[in-house]
């Protein structure tokens, strides 16, 4: 698999090179030079295949170039370990829950597999690989889980503090061993831009292997395909047709690896952002002039970006064409007063007790359901993270994994950071 920058389309790098630098240095993002084609043959009879057939499938046309189909097998067998059901609400209308991993968020798939490609891709003789990550709250709980105690990897994660749930910090800081927690005096934002500020700094370049972690990297975008196309085999066995997939939307990833997918030929008929008030894509796409602005804290905090990352990859999947991405994408946003109605409403109508990021996809799909098609809204963390969120008659019906109940045991290992670059180059240097 070769790969160009979004900045530069002359550049070809392999697979691996895009995995451990993660970042170009012209500021742009890696995205295949060719995008593989799903077989018909395999779409006919996607019905009969299980999520790991379909991910070894994915991944075998995007990257079997670059690892042999049996090591691809045992990483995937390994890394996507858990159910993605897709629960029916109505005939029309499902909920797919993408929380059964061991950090109970959307996020295990692209960390859990990133960590096994790098590891796979690793020379044991190569330097400590320095992982810097940037979180808005699930992100960090994955990516600690996924890398906690591979060999020749050292995770640095930085969270806005006060902008994370209780259980998130929780799996952010009571790890210990090669996982470092930043709490920094900032935003997502902050903490996105001070990592990509460390991509582009030579003496840290010099004295560290860098890598990213974050959904900029091209082994996160990958796995995340998986449970789109494993999606539509479901929906499938249901005899279910128009499908339209309903994406809860902060730094893009998740919806740009759907979007991945459709462009190697997934029969999907409509994507859908939906975003809380951070609202630049929806803002973009209805007034046609991209914005960023600072990030506002919500209820829904993963998805709490002022300036997604990964919208660069979406809008080269679609040549920089607004015209051609409003065909294939809408974007409705929403405040947290219609979160907590979307929730009410998730529970009365049909006793689902959903997240408030999965609330907001619920209101996008509800906005925009046509009765001719199946909509598929995304479920991209377990309600128990949120718990503060719910009145006390639905927090009480939400069951407590066992993981969670063994967090509160463990002692937080984080370290402050104040809102600036030094700072956080004075912490990697001196650690």
């Amino acid at each position: 698999m070769k790969l160009y920058s979004t900045n530069n389309k002359s550049l070809k790098i392999s697979f691996k090179e895009a995995v451990f630098n993660s970042f170009p240095t012209d500021k742009g993002l890696y995205m295949p030079v060719k995008i593989p084609q799903i077989s018909e043959e395999f779409l006919q009879n996607i019905t009969k295949c299980s999520l790991q057939e379909i991910a070894l499938e994915a991944a075998s046309s995007l990257i079997g170039e670059d690892i042999p189909k049996q090591d691809l097998k045992n990483i995937v067998e390994d890394a996507i370990n858990f159910e993605v059901p897709l629960v029916s609400l109505y005939d029309q209308l499902g909920v797919l829950e993408l929380f059964h991993g061991p950090s109970l968020a959307f996020k295990d798939f692209g960390a859990r597999f990133m960590s096994r490609i790098m590891s796979y891709l690793s020379n044991s003789k190569d330097k400590t690989l320095d992982i810097l990550v940037a979180t808005s709250g699930d992100t960090g709980g994955a990516v600690a889980l996924g890398f906690l105690g591979v060999k020749g990897t050292r995770v640095t994660i930085l969270y806005p503090k006060g902008k994370v749930s209780e259980i998130q910090k929780q799996q952010l800081t009571t790890n210990g061993q090669n996982i470092r927690a930043l709490e920094v005096e900032g935003t997502f934002d902050d903490c996105q831009a001070m990592v990509k500020e460390a991509f582009n700094d030579a003496e840290l370049n010099s004295r560290f292997r860098l890598t990213s972690a974050n959904s900029i990297n091209i082994a996160r975008l990958i796995p995340q395909t998986f449970y789109y196309i494993y999606a539509y085999a479901q929906a499938k066995r249901n005899n279910k047709n128009n499908i339209v997939f309903v994406v809860p939307s902060g730094n893009f990833g998740n919806i740009g690896a759907g979007l991945l997918a459709y462009k190697m030929g997934l029969p999907v008929k409509h994507f859908i952002a939906a975003t809380n008030v951070n609202d630049t894509v929806p803002q973009y796409l209805k007034k046609g002039l991209y914005t960023p602005k600072p990030s506002i804290q919500t209820l829904s905090n993963a998805m709490d970006v002022g300036n997604p990352s990964n919208w660069v990859r979406i809008m080269d999947l679609f040549d920089n064409n607004i015209e051609n991405i409003r065909k294939t994408i809408s974007a409705y946003s929403y405040t947290d007063e219609d979160t907590l109605i979307g929730i009410n409403e998730l529970y009365e109508k049909y006793k689902y007790i959903a997240c408030p990021h999965t609330a907001v996809a619920y209101l996008a799909a509800k906005n925009h359901f046509n009765p001719l098609n199946y909509t598929i809204f995304l479920s991209t963390a377990h309600p128990c993270k949120f718990i503060d969120v719910y009145p006390k008659n639905l927090k009480d019906k939400i069951e407590i994994p066992e993981q969670v109940k063994q967090l509160e045991k463990k002692k937080s290992l984080a370290h402050s950071l104040k809102n600036n670059f030094s700072d956080f180059k004075d912490f990697l240097l001196s650690n």
